[in-house]
């Protein structure tokens, strides 16, 4: 099985900023991608997010020039440094791994808890 830690959530002032990490482990042969997905109150969950196993990353047009997707690949860990915040930023942010099995070489996706980010006005 793989498993996902995710942290780094919180309470911060509109125009701060926070970081979310997404850490990987488990029965993992390799990665194909790390999407942030989020969720607000009453809203659809929406990608966020994302970065392939080539580096190419991808985001929302709303985080655009706000949010950094990047990886460690030493510490199996995927970040996301979120700059500027606002308001409309606030929902549960989960960390959602698609990922080779070791050992059955099979593609699954894995979903992370989920942690909280409030953005005050």
């Amino acid at each position: 099985q793989v498993q996902l830690v995710e942290s780094g959530g919180g309470l911060v002032q509109a125009g701060g900023s926070l970081r979310l990490s997404c850490a990987t482990s488990g029965n993992i042969k390799s990665v194909n991608s790390v999407t942030w997905q989020r969720q607000g109150p009453g809203i659809q969950r929406e990608l966020v997010a994302q970065i392939t196993s080539t580096g190419t990353t991808n985001y929302a047009e709303s985080v655009t020039g706000r949010f950094t997707i990047s990886r460690d690949s030493a510490k199996n860990t995927v970040n996301l440094q979120m700059n500027n915040l606002k308001p409309e930023d606030s929902a549960v942010y989960y960390c959602k791994v698609i990922a080779v099995a070791a050992d059955t070489l099979r593609l699954s996706a894995t979903w992370g808890q989920g942690t909280q980010v409030t953005v005050s006005s």
